[in-house]
């Protein structure tokens, strides 16, 4: 069997995962530090490597950022991990907005009234769980998470609208962000809630990518095979 480097990175993506849930899920945090720092910039080269449009490669890194962010309790490290997700958000946000619209006549009509009722429940959701979390965030994050949660939002309804696995991707983004919003409003938490936190998050951004080279039609770059010898000669 005959790899190409997209397929490689997206396997190292894959085994990391692995290494890093199975680290949450035995509590230890030596194998989480090591591991969720290469999550992100893995999937970032694999969607390169397919020819992923820049704001996607962008908004991974930014994640990553995040990420590496979040390892730190304090305070400060999370306002900055919140603003790097923020400007993650952004990119996805550019990038679909350059999603193709369906043609016109009934099909375009459809699409509207469903993105319409997408951005309803959505609106809602965010107004219900800010007023719900409200009295339990610190004064100095109400504002921050506010804001946050509406960019956040904006971006799993424009994913919505570029498809269902793009969509679905943003829908888990939420829910990833809802869990970290939760605990930092005290409320009662699953059992091993960074499991669950990393598990929803994985597959939100691995959904993302999967939905936005599907849907922008982007195609892996031709690349040699592990153990092909080259035909071009320097």
């Amino acid at each position: 069997m005959r790899w190409d480097r997209a397929s490689v990175l997206l396997a190292a993506f894959g085994v990391a995962a692995v290494v890093d849930l199975g680290a949450l899920a035995l509590g230890s945090t030596p194998g989480h530090v090591v591991a969720k720092p290469l999550l992100m910039p893995l999937l970032a080269a694999y969607a390169y490597t397919r020819g992923g449009p820049r704001p996607l490669v962008a908004a991974l890194l930014f994640g990553w950022g995040g990420d590496v962010l979040l390892l730190s309790d304090v305070e400060p490290a999370f306002l900055a991990g919140m603003g790097s997700f923020a400007v993650g958000h952004v990119c996805y946000l550019v990038l679909f907005g350059k999603v193709r619209r369906p043609e016109k006549g009934a099909p375009r009509a459809r699409g509207a009234r469903s993105s319409l009722a997408y951005g309803v429940a959505y609106t809602l959701a965010l107004v219900a769980a800010v007023a719900s979390l409200w009295p339990g965030l610190p004064a100095e994050l109400r504002l921050p998470v506010a804001g946050y949660s509406a960019l956040l939002t904006a971006m799993a309804w424009a994913a919505g609208r570029s498809g269902l696995v793009a969509g679905l991707g943003g829908a888990l983004f939420v829910v990833s962000d809802m869990l970290i919003a939760t605990g930092v409003a005290e409320w009662p938490q699953p059992p091993r809630p960074d499991l669950w936190i990393m598990l929803t998050y994985l597959a939100a951004q691995y959904l993302l990518v999967h939905g936005v080279l599907g849907t922008l039609g982007t195609r892996p770059e031709p690349t040699p095979a592990y153990g092909e010898a080259s035909t071009h000669t320097v």
